[in-house]
C-alpha cells in the first residue's frame, strides 16, 4: 500500500495501544492548548530591556495555565446545560478537574522559569528553552495523536510538523520582538 494513502483510515481500523482513544483525544487537546499557551506566555513576559524577574513570570505562567483550564472547563459545563433539556445536570468541578493536561504542559515552562530564580541560568536561556521544548513537544504531540487516531507514520509526522509549526511561528514572532 502506498504511503501516500496511509491517512485514510478505514471505518474499522482501531486506535493504537496505549490511554484510552477519548483519554488520549482529551490528553493531547489539553496538552497541545497548554503548551501553545505557555510557549505564548513565555515569550510574551520575556521583555528585552525590562529587569528580568522569572520568580513573577513563572506565577503569571502558571497562574494563567489554572486560570485557562478552569475557564475551559466551566465553558464546557456552560454548553453542557445549554444543550441539555433539563435532563442532565453537569458536573462542574469534573469538568474544571479534566484540564489538567492543560497545567501540565505548562509545568516544564514553570519549572525553566524557577531555574533562573535559583540562579541555575538567565531567565532568557530559561525562556529560550521553555519555547524549544515546548516546540519539540508539540511535535511529539501532534505525532501521538496522529498515531493515537490510527494514522500511519507518514502521515503522522506530517501531521506532528503542522502542530510544530505553532511553536515555531511563536518563536519567529518572539525572535522579532527582541
Amino acid at each position: 500500500m502506498p504511503e501516500d494513502a496511509d491517512h485514510v483510515r478505514s471505518e474499522d481500523a482501531s486506535p493504537r495501544r496505549g490511554l484510552r482513544p477519548r483519554t488520549a483525544e482529551l490528553w493531547l487537546f489539553r496538552g497541545i492548548y497548554g503548551l501553545v499557551l505557555a510557549s505564548a506566555l513565555v515569550a510574551a513576559l520575556d521583555v528585552p530591556g525590562e529587569v528580568p524577574n522569572p520568580g513573577e513570570d513563572a506565577l503569571w505562567v502558571l497562574l494563567t495555565a489554572l486560570a485557562s483550564s478552569a475557564a475551559h472547563g466551566y465553558a464546557h459545563v456552560i454548553a453542557q446545560r445549554a444543550v441539555a433539556e433539563g435532563g442532565t445536570r453537569p458536573r462542574r468541578l469534573q469538568a474544571v478537574i479534566a484540564e489538567w493536561p492543560l497545567v501540565v504542559a505548562a509545568l516544564p515552562t514553570v519549572w525553566l522559569l524557577l531555574g533562573a530564580v535559583a540562579e541555575w541560568w538567565s531567565e532568557e536561556t530559561a525562556a529560550d528553552v521553555a519555547l524549544l521544548f515546548n516546540t519539540i513537544a508539540l511535535l511529539g504531540l501532534g505525532i501521538s495523536a496522529a498515531r493515537t487516531a490510527g494514522l500511519g507514520w507518514a502521515s503522522s509526522v506530517r501531521a506532528g510538523i503542522m502542530d510544530m509549526l505553532i511553536g515555531v511561528v511563536i518563536i519567529g514572532v518572539y525572535a522579532l520582538v527582541e
